[in-house]
């Protein structure tokens, strides 16, 4: 399952190169945030699943996945029980936890792009 969250962007100022390379930059801290948040989820700690979590970022596109045969089954099963902390829909609750977070970290480079 894919979900995306789209920003837009609204300012009057042309995206210049250095602009996109800065909210690349924070794109990509966000993605590795949200990432390291649902890494503290994941139903196996420690192990396989954990492991297999990547943040990419290709020009302004974020993408964070798990890459195991049984990534989806864990994040979609709902009736499995888990240790402590540990849960089912654990990246979708990252990131929704993590918004704020996640927001303020591609802000950060942005806004010395946006004053010079």
């Amino acid at each position: 399952m894919t979900r995306y969250v789209r920003v837009s962007w609204q300012g009057d100022r042309q995206w210049t190169a250095r602009g996109r390379r800065l909210a690349s930059r924070g794109l990509g801290r966000a993605a590795e945030h949200v990432l390291s948040v649902s890494n503290q989820r994941v139903p196996l700690e420690e192990g396989t699943l954990e492991r297999s979590g990547r943040a990419a970022v290709n020009d302004l596109e974020a993408t964070i996945s798990y890459d195991t045969p049984y990534a989806v089954r864990q994040h979609e099963e709902l009736t499995w029980r888990h240790l402590p902390g540990r849960r089912a829909k654990y990246l979708e609750s990252a990131m929704n936890d993590s918004r704020e977070t996640a927001l303020r970290l591609m802000a950060v480079p942005l806004r010395a792009w946006l004053r010079g």
